[in-house]
């Protein structure tokens, strides 16, 4: 059939969809020229992950494009639509952290790591290597400069304004902060010198009146940045923000360098290894626009490599895309493949054992559950307090690795101490939405239960009218991992701790507790106030919006004293409510 289908296709540009056994697309590509492409996957000469992806295709569609450029642009919607597992492969949704400078009527700094890339937005700095670096350049600077730091503006001045932190701009509301801005302005563009002097300036004012533990550590932190900058003395001193890409390919892997270059000096970079699924250059191609597609903001110029389509590339990114050939910039680019070969190198061995070790396991597990081919595994959890706060959390793993991108949160909507329930709520939700969107259905569910737990899984997806197979994970009375259930035939699986499924299960057991139990301490902490008031008797709508528009949060109700609370509620409701804070704060 394929063979036949070859014949068929055209010398054109466009995308190539491939499907497995049941119809579901597992990698999307373009193509110049679709029938070359096509061609080259069936020629008897594919290795590694390209020769796996080949075992599985039994059939193909392709669409056809009127240019190179729009079969790219097809290709990123098609892959957002299916979601194909061999494309993901080379996803990595990482974000990177900026300095946002809030320009407002009372200036502050905040580190986001969450933008929106499609905001022209000219006070945000960076990316920088990690949120650390970030957050110590932030409060180094709420050190130095005495900006706003309250996230809401109080009702009198605090201990901020009075150690010389702040200038008060609660109690002083016209004050001149254009100096104070332009300065930090240029130190976040890059002038070290201006920071340099700013600590210095301030370790001899704190010598000079005799507070030496405040000098002591403000020469810290000038070590740190002097440090910091003598890293960056690769440099190009034209002020430029600009990233380099630049890759280096063995053994079917491709080991990715991004060099972040911004005021002219190298800031820090990132470094990824992927399986090579695709042509060298669909892939890097691909790799950039992706970088960029969401959480990362794109600078004024970007540097490939000679081998990629700079006016492709051109025409999706809002950015000046070069090549380059001698100079600086060269020198640049063949530094970043030479760390992008070194990263390859010194983590190959690690690669081949984990992913020998994931395959084995993929591979020995479907054996023992009748499933071929296992790849996708889900696996959920519940957690609960006292019956409030109900939330699932669902991990996923894509041939025995942790796919985070696709891990999913739910908060139960009827708050009950129901396993069974919250299962198949849980179950229905997820799988109808894959149903309705034509989304990926994973090979196998695993569920944190026994037969119980099992039944409601097969009862929603018998509904849904959809075949997944569905175990349930045991645990012994030391809570490890004892044994496996199979959801068809009932049949109890003892696992071998020694084992690769073990090592397999044991590491989707765990990442999906830790997931569940995660979000579920963050809806009690942050998002959860409104749900807490619910559970207090005596507190109605009236009061909930009183104790919202006041406080919060539940960090500032735990902080606020029984007679403050007394101004809105009766003193047992409050007595009440601050005891059912401090239950919640002992389990955490």
């Amino acid at each position: 059939m394929i063979k036949e289908k070859l014949a068929l296709v055209p010398l054109l540009p466009g995308c190539y969809l491939m499907k497995n056994k049941d119809g579901v697309v597992i990698y999307v590509g373009k193509a110049k020229l679709l029938k070359n492409r096509l061609k080259s996957y069936f020629n008897g000469r594919v290795t590694g992950k390209t020769k796996k992806l080949v075992s599985e295709i039994v059939d193909f569609d392709y669409i056809i494009t009127s240019s190179e450029l729009e079969a790219f642009i097809l290709e990123i919607n098609l892959i957002k639509k299916y979601d194909p597992k061999y494309n993901i492969l080379l996803k990595d949704d990482k974000s990177y952290p900026y300095i946002e400078f809030k320009n407002e009527k009372y200036p502050s700094l905040v580190v986001r790591r969450e933008i929106n890339v499609q905001k022209k937005n000219k006070m945000l700095f960076g990316p920088f290597p990690n949120a650390y670096a970030a957050r110590r350049l932030v409060n180094l600077i709420n050190r130095l400069y005495p900006l706003k730091k309250c996230d809401k503006m109080p009702k009198k001045e605090c201990l901020y304004y009075h150690i010389g932190e702040c200038l008060g701009y609660c109690i002083h509301k016209d004050l001149d902060t254009k100096d104070l801005r332009e300065e930090i302005i240029k130190i976040l563009n890059g002038h070290d010198e201006i920071l340099i002097n700013k600590i210095n300036e301030k370790i001899k004012l704190n010598s000079d009146n005799l507070n030496y533990e405040v000098a002591l550590e403000l020469k810290k932190e000038l070590d740190y940045i002097k440090v910091v900058f003598e890293r960056q003395k690769v440099e190009l001193n034209d002020g430029i923000n600009r990233d380099i890409f630049n890759y280096y390919i063995d053994n079917g892997y491709i080991s990715i360098v991004v060099f972040f270059l911004r005021n002219g000096k190298l800031q820090g970079n990132k470094k990824n290894i992927f399986p090579l699924v695709d042509d060298i250059k669909e892939t890097m191609e691909y790799y950039i626009v992706n970088f960029y597609a969401k959480k990362n903001l794109p600078p004024k110029e970007i540097i490939v490599p000679d081998s990629l389509d700079v006016e492709l590339l051109n025409s999706i990114l809002d950015s000046k895309i070069i090549n380059v050939t001698k100079g600086k910039k060269k020198h640049l680019l063949d530094l970043a493949r030479t760390n992008a070969k070194i990263n390859l190198e010194n983590n190959m061995e690690m690669i081949y054992r984990d992913n020998e070790r994931n395959f084995e396991a993929s591979r020995e597990l479907g054996n023992l559950l009748g499933i071929e081919n296992l790849s996708v595994i889900e696996s959920f959890d519940n957690s609960n307090l006292f019956g409030s706060f109900t939330v699932s959390g669902m991990v996923v793993f894509i041939d025995g690795v942790k796919s985070t991108k696709d891990y999913r949160k739910f908060k139960i909507s009827k708050e009950q101490n129901d396993d069974v329930a919250s299962m198949k709520e849980v179950i229905y939700r997820r799988y109808q939405k894959a149903l309705l969107n034509k989304t990926r259905i994973p090979d196998l569910i695993l569920v944190d239960g026994g037969i119980n737990q099992i039944n409601a899984c097969n009862e929603v997806l018998e509904n849904l009218n959809l075949k997944i197979k569905v175990c349930g994970l045991m645990k012994d009375n030391k809570h490890t991992l004892d044994s496996l259930i199979d959801g068809d035939t009932l049949k109890s699986y003892k696992i071998d701790k020694k084992s690769n499924v073990f090592y397999l299960l044991t590491r989707i057991s765990d990442e999906v507790h830790r997931f569940t139990i995660n979000y579920h301490r963050q809806i009690r902490s942050k998002g959860s106030l409104s749900s807490v008031l619910d559970n207090i008797e005596g507190i109605g709508e009236k009061r909930k919006k009183e104790l919202l528009k006041k406080y919060g949060s539940l960090k500032k109700i735990k902080e606020t004293s029984l007679n403050e609370l007394e101004e809105i509620l009766p003193i047992k409701v409050a007595q009440n409510l601050k005891e059912y804070l401090s239950e919640l704060e002992g389990l955490d």
